[in-house]
């Protein structure tokens, strides 16, 4: 749901910041595409798909849903943002995925980072 995603990318972001990312933009879309978080972290631009649960069900955690043309179409956001916003040919940035499992009030959290296809 709407709400769902909306309270997950802000504990997201959340958790991104006490691990020393800067936030630098958020629901960057474009047609094919579109990037949750977008954020620095010791000099490397990171691009983060947000997936989120209510309960875990083993075999569907949320991080599953990131398949791989959910990740070519984030490739493809990436890139674009990088072109649009003049970023240097060398600028490195990578692909994370954080999953979150809201559990009543408890929202476990998964960080899985430089995500390949």
């Amino acid at each position: 749901t709407f709400e769902l995603g909306f309270m997950a990318e802000k504990i997201a972001a959340r958790f991104l910041e006490s691990r020393g990312h800067s936030i630098i933009e958020v629901n960057y879309k474009k047609p094919w595409g579109e990037i949750d978080i977008i954020s620095k972290k010791e000099g490397i631009l990171v691009f983060t798909e947000v997936k989120a649960s209510r309960k875990i069900i083993p075999g569907f955690e949320p991080e599953l849903r990131a398949n791989n043309s959910k990740i070519i179409k984030i490739i493809r956001a990436a890139k674009t943002y990088l072109a649009e916003k003049q970023y240097d040919p060398d600028q490195e940035w990578q692909i994370d995925i954080v999953s979150i499992v809201l559990d009543g009030e408890i929202a476990k959290v998964k960080h899985f980072k430089n995500i390949d296809i």
